[in-house]
Formats: C-alpha cells, structure tokens, sequence
C-alpha cells in the first residue's frame, strides 16, 4: 500500500526557563494511503502537538515530514499553502472554542474556502457550503445560526464540514469526540468512517480513548512522553500487548459488567520530565520491569514482530 505521509526523526521541542521540553520527540511514523492511524497516550504525551507539526500549525524543530513524496516541513510557508493547506486539513476538539461566535454556520463553512481562493464565485462558494452542510447532515434550516445556540455535536459537524470543504486528502482529527455525549460520539465517529469510504481519505486519530481508537483505527500508535513506543495493526495491540506501558493503558480501560473483576496494572513513581531528558528511557521510573540498562540507554523502535514495532529493552518477553 502506498505511503500518503511519512514522517521521519520528526522533533519537536519548545523553549522554557528551565530548558528545551521535549514535546514531541524523534518520532518516525508512515501513514497509508486511504487508512486511520490512532494515536493514543495520557494528556502531556504529545500527541496534538504531532498532529499540530504536521499541519504546520507548528514549525518542527528538524525532521521530515514526506507528503506524497515531497517533504513539507522544511518547505517555505508562502509554497505550502499555495500547494499543500487545502490538502492537509485538521477537525479540532473543543468545537465551540474552534469557532468564531460571531459567524453563521454558513459563513463558518464558506471561510476556508474563501480564505484558500479555490477559485470559486461568491455564488458558488455558497453552493459549495450548503453542499458541505447536507454531507455532514446539517439541516438547512441552521444556515443563519450561530455556534452558541447549537449543541456539541451540530458544533463538531461545522468542524468536519470546514474541514471537508477544501476537498483534502489528509484530515487530523484531534479528539473530534472527546467533549460529546456518548450517543453523539457514535454519529460523528460513523459520519467519519463514512466520509472516508466515499472519498478515500486518510486520517490521523489522536485520543485518549482506547475503545474509540479501535473502532475506527486499521493501526495504533502509542506515544509516551514526546517519543513513540509501540505501534502495529489495531487488532494487535489488544490481542498482543507488548509495551509495559500500553499494557497500563488497557488494563484502565473500563468494562461494562458489575460483576466481572478485571486486574488492573498499577503504575508507581514519578513522571519524568520532559525538559532536556536524561538519554535512557522516559517511562523506567514508573515500569515494574525496570532493569540496568533502562537507567542508561534509551530505546529504539524496532520490529520485534510483523508491523508490530515496540521500543523497550526487556519487550522480548512479553512477545506472545
């Protein structure tokens, strides 16, 4: 299958007082071409600050960013937008804070396509909006309100539809669902599922959810303080769990049964800091499994199974 993005050695780091945090840390990661990749970890882990650099929103620190062959993270702004915005485009996770209060959704939706010159009328770009509007299954009749007086997941649907509007190739979609009801993830997570049958898209997924990130991911990647742990098919990481971390990460996953007890995976100690790390690996103060080398080397991703890459120094036994 055909690599839409490749990202190699992507880094990266911001600027404190104290020294550079490491936010996003010597991440290398391709994402098929039509296919959802998930990424998942705790909040802090840098997860949307990847997807942020890859939409340019942030200028990474070094690293590639390979989209159809051509890397976008060294390009000049003026040609990425020119060549690449509407291509690669992004759904954001507050849906209220993401719009202007002071714009109909019709105007919310025309935006971007007006913003971007797609090279339509005033007429046509109107037409184009309403079209957006039935696709993501906004009534008509919501044409002139605004965002305060819908609900959270008319809100998210305004998002997915700017999104849309500029015919991308590529959408991250940070925690679309994240701040809606239960009922209403399930709609959304169907009207993306949907979206991206009839128009081959390809999706980077962030969440913390785990039972959302298997519905809708074909791989998952899990993301531990800036660096990236484990990453393989969907259907892998919950039958073949290697990473002690990941393993944490399942083990929390709630089950809907009273009367079934699930032993649960307790993690102990001290986040590390992610401000100039030591260079061994970043999740040993809190592993059950620590060894000697943990406290002085870090770990590379390496494949330790079919498409199943982990970065951990003791993962060989847990391989199944």
């Amino acid at each position: 299958m055909e690599n839409l993005v490749e990202i190699k050695n992507l880094k990266k780091y911001f600027s404190t007082p104290r020294g550079e945090l490491h936010a996003v840390d010597n991440v290398t990661l391709n994402i098929e071409k039509g296919k959802t990749i998930g990424i998942v970890g705790e909040s802090g882990c840098g997860k949307s600050t990847l997807g942020k650099t890859l939409m340019r929103l942030y200028n990474p620190t070094s690293g590639e960013i390979l989209y159809n062959g051509e890397d976008i993270a060294n390009m000049p702004t003026k040609k990425f937008k020119k060549n690449y915005r509407s291509s690669i485009q992004m759904i954001f996770q507050d849906p209220y804070a993401s719009l202007d209060p002071r714009m109909s959704v019709l105007q919310l939706i025309e935006e971007p396509i007006k913003v971007n010159k797609k090279g339509l009328s005033k007429a046509e770009a109107t037409v184009k909006a309403k079209e957006m509007m039935d696709l993501v299954g906004l009534a008509a009749r919501l044409e002139g309100s605004y965002p305060h007086e819908l609900d959270g997941g008319r809100r998210q649907r305004i998002g997915i539809a700017r999104a849309l509007s500029l015919d991308p190739d590529f959408i991250v979609c940070d925690e679309p669902v994240s701040a809606l009801d239960v009922s209403i993830q399930a709609q959304i997570l169907n009207l993306l599922q949907d979206l991206q049958k009839e128009r081959n898209l390809t999706y980077m997924f962030i969440t913390h959810d785990m039972s959302v990130v298997k519905h809708i991911s074909d791989d998952i990647a899990v993301m531990y303080l800036g660096r990236l742990i484990e990453k393989c098919p969907a259907n892998e990481i919950f039958k073949n769990t290697i990473h002690p971390y990941s393993q944490a990460l399942l083990s929390a996953i709630p089950i809907p049964n009273v009367h079934v007890k699930k032993e649960r995976m307790i993690l102990k100690g001290e986040l590390t800091s992610p401000i100039d790390p030591k260079p061994c690996c970043r999740f040993a103060a809190r592993c059950p499994y620590t060894m000697n080398e943990c406290m002085e080397k870090e770990p590379e991703l390496r494949e330790l199974k079919p498409n199943h890459f982990v970065a951990c120094h003791c993962a060989e036994q847990f391989v199944k």
